[in-house]
Parts: C-alpha cells; structure tokens; sequence
C-alpha cells in the first residue's frame, strides 16, 4: 500500500483503526519528497526534520491517551504567502527572501490546534500575481501529469504537491482563480470560499477586496474537512464575516435530483479550446442522467470582467505592496545615494518583472486625472457583475463552466506574453470580483491525458450546495482511479 495515495479520510480512518501511525504516515510523504520535488519542485521550504519529530511525538500523546482529535497527526502543505511563526513566509519574491514571520496565520492557527504536521511552504507565482508558478524567484514549479507544462498558479506549487502525493492536502490563495486554476492543471480539486468565510489575518496581502485562502485536496470530502476547520469569524479580520459555524460534510449528499444548474453560453464560446468543451458536455450529461435540471442561459459579464479584475487587483496590489521599501523589513538594496535612491532600488531590485508590471499599472489607475476614468469605473462594473450573479442565483442553485479554457500550457509559451497570460484568467476572476464561493473538480483528460477542470460557482454562502454537486459528479466519474498523474518530460 502507497500511503500517499490514500486521501485523508482514507489516512484518518487508519490512525483511528492503529492501522498507521502518525510517524509512519509522515515518513511516507518525506520519503515522496525527497523522491519527487527535484523533478516537481514544488516546495520553497521544506520542514522533513520537525515533522517527523512532531509525528514521534503526537504518536506517544496518542499511546498514552492524551490525545484523540480527528486531525491529529495529518501532515499539510501550506502556501507561502500564509504567515507560519518561525518558519520563512517568502511569497516566492527575493524582497521577502529571508524573512521569517513572527506571529501565525489564524487558518495556521487552527491547523495547529488540531495537531496537524506542516511538511513545508509551497511555492507560488511571486506575492500571487501569475497564472503559472514561473514567476516565483526561487524555481519553476512542473505540472507532475507532464513535466514540461506549468501546474498553473498562482498556487501552483500547492497543486502540484497534491497532484504528486507530496503532501496529502494543502492550502492556497485564490485572488481570480489562483486556488481553482492550478487545481483544474493539475486534476485535484480546489475550492474558493466565499469572501470572508476564511480570516485572512496572516495572509500577505496582493488585492484585499478579492483574495481568499481555501483547501486543495484529493477529493472534495477532504475539501469540505478541511473547509470545516479554517471556516469561521475572526475579530482579527474586519472583512471575516459572522456565520454560523457548519458541518460541510454533512452536505456530501451524491444527490442532485431537483438541483438546478445553469451553464452560461458565453463561457463556452470563442476562446473555449474544444476538446475542454467536449469534457463539460460530457459532465453536463451525466448531471442530466442523474436528475439535476440543467439550463443554458446568459450571462454577459466575461467581457468587462477580465478588464474590472485587473483594474481592482493592480490597484489593490499598488497599495498592499507600497510597505515594502527597505527600510522597515525585506530586501534592501546594498548600496545608494539618499533616502530615495533607497526605495528606487530597494524595490527595483527586490521586485520580479510582473510585480512591478501590476504596481505600475496599479499605480496609473489610481494616479489624479485617472481614477475616476478607471479604478471608480471598474468599481461600479463590479456592482454590475454582483447583480447579473444575483439575478442568475435567483433561477439557479449553481453556475457550471469550464475552469480554465485551456489545459496545462508549455513553461515558457506565454510568460513573455503578460495579455495571453491574464485571458487564462477568464472563467475564474468574476467568481472573486462578486465574492461568490466556487469550486474545480477535474472532470476527465484530453488526448494528451492532460486533466480538464469543471467549475461550480454557488450563490454567497452556499458552499454546501456547490460541495455536494461536486461530490456527487465525482462519485459517478471516479477520475482519481481512472487517472493518474505520469510525471513524463513530453517534448523538450
């Protein structure tokens, strides 16, 4: 038996059954590391020491009956823009290289007190502007079904952990897509709570009104486990939202009888790569034969919202980012004249080339003469698209559309392409731009057996009902034992 093929209910079941222990089931991811992250490289830091000297010791609290709680012992992969006290919190920029955050997350907060075990920070397009994990400073993350492609981003590193059995599941960020795209590249599933169900005290902030911290998993029953510990109001978060706690595996019902699903024609239009509309028809058939109600209708907002996305998230990014000019903490440039060349410098040499490409931009659309023309106009094309949402949800309980328009693409085709990049983006960023939760579950591979991925958008709040649509569509396809990834080079 693989360890690491197992999901972690699967895992949770045997540390409940002394099956496996806690040291047994962590030595197992060490070991795939050290097997697969020279190809995947899917890690910035890596904590194979602590975790195994966590492990031996949660498994002698467990020997002596001091603890028992459900997560005990479970490793986890976190993000690297998510604060982790004592442990480098670089978000993959040479400005934050070696800086090491002295306070946790609340989301690492609640992983700790269930006494799970972080196997690491994963790596990321830099400060989470990407689409492909190639803008990170440290390395090039690989897409573990084809090495050659990219695992998508920006919490590419996070994806591609999962998708290669290096950590059993993990966390990431989503600002338009960044947790649902690298989960659709890689054919795991990653959700995008609704804004303000996850705190985002800890998170580095890109843009504060879109980015939310949510679970990549194997599957979406440890989707929803993993939703139930990180959910929740916190004082420390003044966009964290007041809901009443929930059991989102309660909602795993493999029932969509009576659901009604609407597929939105102009996210299947030009742009669409076909065999990716293919894999959708297919999945909006087997909803049918299962007794959910499906529907095309429209819903015109994917050409202004790509535009409002950039808008917002570049100026958000402008800033968010303005803290970071040598003198307080992060890079500092070596050598300079005044206090001025200090901060031109500082932030020339601390900034990747996208970095500075978003706070330019970002900067322009805030700058006098300019606001109103742009960043006040993408504002009011946000209520725009929050309402065209409100009026769909009033006929239907989810949004289905493909995650991506396109599979895994070649490292290399379009980091020099910023434009082609950013239209990746098309399925995903309205879902952030309205605050909607929404989930991506691969729905079957193309002739390359590169994973297609399937998004369901749910009205504010209802991840139950996205999580249990999802649930049921997997548990009628099955794609993780049809499909693996192959870790192949393909063509140079």
């Amino acid at each position: 038996m693989d360890i690491t093929e197992l999901t972690v209910h699967e895992l949770q079941e045997k540390l409940k059954n002394k099956e496996l222990t806690s040291y047994e089931i962590t030595k197992a991811y060490v070991d795939k590391i050290e097997e697969k992250e020279k190809a995947v490289q899917a890690f910035v830091t890596t904590l194979e020491k602590e975790a195994l000297e966590k492990a031996s010791k949660i498994d002698e609290e467990i020997k002596n009956g001091e603890e028992d709680g459900s997560f005990t012992g479970i490793p986890i992969g976190i993000k690297d823009n998510i604060c982790t006290k004592g442990v480098k919190t670089t978000c993959s920029s040479k400005m934050l290289e070696n800086f090491v955050s002295p306070y946790d997350a609340t989301v690492v907060e609640k992983i700790d007190n269930e006494k799970m075990i972080n196997l690491g920070k994963l790596n990321m397009d830099e400060f989470a502007m990407g689409g492909s994990t190639e803008y990170s400073y440290f390395k090039k993350t690989r897409n573990p079904w084809n090495l050659n492609k990219v695992p998508g981003g920006s919490s590419g590193g996070s994806a591609a952990a999962v998708a290669s059995n290096m950590v059993p599941w993990a966390l990431g960020s989503d600002t338009g897509g960044s947790i649902r795209q690298p989960a659709s590249f890689c054919g795991v599933v990653g959700l995008k709570p609704t804004y303000g169900l996850v705190s985002r005290y800890g998170l580095v902030a890109f843009a504060s009104s879109l980015d939310q911290i949510g679970p990549i998993t194997k599957d979406v029953t440890d989707s929803a486990m993993l939703l139930n510990i990180i959910a929740g109001h916190d004082e420390k978060d003044t966009t964290s939202r007041k809901v009443e706690k929930k059991d989102y595996t309660k909602a795993l019902k493999n029932d969509v009888k009576g659901i009604k699903i609407g597929v939105p024609k102009e996210l299947f239009g030009e742009g669409i790569n076909e065999e990716v509309k293919e894999k959708l028809e297919e999945a909006i058939k087997v909803y049918k034969d299962l007794g959910a109600e499906v529907e095309e209708f429209s819903l015109d907002i994917a050409k202004y919202s790509l535009a409002t996305y950039y808008i917002i998230a570049c100026a958000e990014a402008s800033s968010n980012l303005g803290r970071f000019d040598g003198i307080r903490y992060g890079y500092r440039a070596k050598e300079f004249k005044d206090l001025k060349d200090l901060y031109r410098k500082s932030r020339s040499e601390g900034f990747g080339p996208e970095v500075k490409r978003r706070i330019i931009l970002g900067t322009y659309v805030l700058s006098s003469g300019y606001y109103d023309a742009y960043y006040k106009k993408a504002q009011q094309v946000r209520t725009l698209v929050m309402n065209k949402f409100d009026k769909a949800f009033e006929k239907y309980d989810v949004i289905l559309t493909p995650t991506s328009p396109t599979v895994a693409f070649d490292i290399g085709s379009k980091s020099n392409n910023p434009l082609e990049m950013y239209l990746a983006d098309i399925c995903t960023v309205s879902v952030n731009i309205a605050g909607l939760p929404g989930i991506s579950i691969p729905c079957g591979v193309d002739k390359e057996n590169m994973p297609i991925g399937m998004q369901l958008i749910g009205n504010k709040f209802q991840e139950e009902t996205i999580l249990n649509v999802a649930y049921t569509f997997e548990q009628k396809i099955k794609f993780r034992e049809n499909y693996k990834p192959t870790f192949r080079k393909g063509e140079e």
